[in-house]
């Protein structure tokens, strides 16, 4: 009797088991297929919108390098795992409670905060690489322009790191007063260096500057008048020709009186 029983029961746990794997596969099946059909997608849309090429403006091209993914291809790749992952807690989901499932489901709760975060750095080295442009556009002519021009870039995308590890919670507990101290010794620097040390060598280079401009404007008063001189000995050498040609036509025709 109890041989009896205990088959009937793991029949009944075989018969109950089997739809829900079905079930199982199923929707592993249709998430599969809509996955690998949105990274294609994603893929031609962001390679039609020069993606890349925005990416690799920004400073991201290096880290890419030695990947077998190009920047569309690793945000196409993020949103086939993303909804691949989707669609396992859904799956798992139908066996009821367990463990799996919850792992899942923190696992999906958590992508959001990893696509900010990427976006961050993403915006961070974008940034970085246009302050770059701009100090050594401005200061590339000293010694140290290279220099500051690098120490700024690495700084802003420093500051994108600590941002992004904050937002997906990683060493928050490091990351957050890390910030806030940069933050708030930049701010301390600024105020104190314009506001005392700073003051007195920007007044210097702004009377430099004044003074360079101030001897400039002879020199294109100058410029302008040789160019008004050279203008109109141009238009007297063209007229010249003609009103010698005309004496020349009075004298082999004199007027008959």
């Amino acid at each position: 009797m109890n041989i009896t029983e205990s088959f009937n029961d793991a029949l009944r746990s075989v018969i109950t088991f089997l739809p829900k794997f079905a079930a199982f596969l199923v929707i592993l099946l249709i998430g599969w297929l809509v996955a690998k059909g949105l990274r294609k997608l994603v893929n031609v849309i962001l390679e039609r919108l020069n993606f890349d090429r925005a990416v690799e403006r920004g400073g991201i091209k290096r880290a890419l390098e030695r990947s077998k993914y190009d920047a569309s291809g690793l945000v196409a790749a993020i949103v086939f795992y993303a909804v691949l992952l989707i669609a396992l807690q859904i799956a798992f989901g139908v066996f009821g409670p367990n463990p799996v499932s919850d792992l899942l489901a923190a696992i999906v709760a958590w992508l959001p905060r990893a696509v900010v975060a990427i976006v961050i750095v993403v915006v961070a080295a974008a940034i970085a690489n246009g302050v770059k442009d701009i100090i050594n556009g401005t200061l590339g002519g000293l010694s140290y322009g290279s220099v500051l021009a690098t120490v700024a870039q690495v700084f802003i995308i420093g500051l994108g790191v600590i941002a992004a590890l904050n937002q997906i919670g990683v060493a928050t507990a490091v990351t957050t007063p890390v910030l806030i101290t940069v933050l708030a010794t930049i701010g301390a620097i600024l105020a104190i260096g314009v506001g005392g040390g700073l003051m007195r060598p920007m007044q210097q280079r702004w009377e430099r500057w004044l003074d360079r401009a101030e001897q400039e404007v002879p020199n294109a008063k100058a410029q302008a008048e040789a160019y008004q001189r050279g203008k109109e000995d141009v238009t007297g050498a063209q007229t010249e020709p003609i009103e010698t040609q005309e004496e020349q036509t009075r004298t082999a025709h004199p007027p008959q009186s």
